[in-house]
Parts: C-alpha cells; structure tokens; sequence
C-alpha cells in the first residue's frame, strides 16, 4: 500500500512538473536538446562504446535521439529529452555542462561510472526541473555545492560513494519536496541539515566527521 501510494505521488509530481514546463513555454521539441546530448557525448569519455554505438546524429527523423542508449523523452515521436539514465557505462571525465540545454529534462543518473572533479557551484541553472539526482559511486570531490538547494523540484538526491569534503549546506534541510538524501561514504564533516519534512530518508554513514542530530551534539 505504501509503495502503491508513493508511485502515485512521483507521478502526481512529475505531472505537475510537466504542467509547470508548459506554462514556462519549454515543452517543444528544440534542436537544443539534440545539441544536449552532442555536447555529452564530446565532453565525456566513452571507453565502453556505450554512446558511441548508439547515439548517431546523422538523422533528421523527429525522435530519433528518443532511441540512443539511456535516453527518455518526454514522446517517443519528439526530440525532447525527459530523462538521462547513463549509469554504470564506464563513462570518464568532468560533470558535463551542456546539459543545460536540455532544457526539459527532469530526471539525471550518472551514477557508477569515473567520473571526477567538482560539482557545478551553478547546478541549479544547468538541472532547472530536475526531480531526481543521482550521481553516486563516482569519483567526485569538492564540497556539495549551496547552489544545490536552488532546486527546488528535487525529491531525491544521492551522492554516496565519492569524495566529497566540506560541510553539507544546511540549506538543503529546507527543500520541499526532498524525500531521499544520501551522501553516505564520502569525506564531509560539521552539522547535518535539518529536514522539514520529518519523512526524510537520510543515510550519512561513513562520514565521521558529520554530526548533529541523530549523530550526536556537535563539539
């Protein structure tokens, strides 16, 4: 019943997020979005072959990119990119910032692969509508940035396993659609955030330098 009830929110959540598109006047299909993806694929290694062999863009058929590898669209007949999901392609280089020109998107997941550096401090301007982050099991290092807590459709954040420093912006506590938030394996110290929403899923494990909360007073 209760995952029966959460489905139904997501989808509730994306739905309005799909309505907030369209009053923005963003919901066509734009050359920006095939642009999108070029700019991904020369900014990042691809050992595996996994774009490489895929994403071809010598076509002019609407919604041909809809059928690369890790790629959703919002219509399978539109070149509008809905969701990224290039987990564990063995992919190498920086966060890639031509992302920002797609311009719909709502859901990222990098996770699983060697990708390093920091983390924009602008992400919030690259990832506008993004309800879901997921850049875990990587290699990236840097503090978290504050700008983070500027998107505010986010309901679920996962950073865990790479090498991340510093303290976590407390105001990432008052995002307010946040359900899950798990920065566990990393580097990071000081005082954790304190979630509004009491329902939270949280996870810090293997961060000895954080405290606060259920961590203990922090000294």
């Amino acid at each position: 019943m209760v995952l029966v009830l959460s489905s139904w929110i997501f989808s509730v959540h994306v739905f309005v997020s799909f309505l907030l598109l369209i009053s923005c006047g963003i919901t066509h299909g734009t050359e920006t979005d095939i642009l999108c993806l070029k700019n991904i694929k020369n900014s990042i290694q691809d050992p595996n072959n996994y774009l490489t062999s895929s994403w071809n863009f010598n076509n002019n058929t609407e919604g041909y990119i809809c059928k690369f590898n890790g790629v959703e669209c919002w219509h399978p007949d539109e070149n509008r990119v809905f969701n990224l999901k290039l987990s564990n392609m063995g992919l190498k280089g920086q966060f890639p910032r031509g992302i920002i020109n797609c311009s719909s998107l709502i859901g990222l997941d990098l996770s699983v692969n060697d990708l390093f550096g920091t983390i924009p401090d602008d992400i919030s301007s690259l990832l506008k509508y993004v309800t879901s982050l997921d850049l875990s099991s990587n290699a990236f290092s840097g503090k978290i940035p504050d700008n983070l807590a500027n998107c505010t459709y986010l309901n679920s954040i996962k950073l865990n396993q790479n090498r991340l420093t510093g303290q976590i912006p407390l105001r990432l506590g008052t995002l307010p659609h946040i359900k899950t938030f798990d920065v566990s394996e990393n580097l990071l110290t000081g005082q954790i955030p304190n979630f509004t929403d009491g329902t939270v899923t949280v996870n810090y494990a293997n961060n000895p330098g954080l405290c606060g909360g259920s961590l203990g007073v922090c000294k």
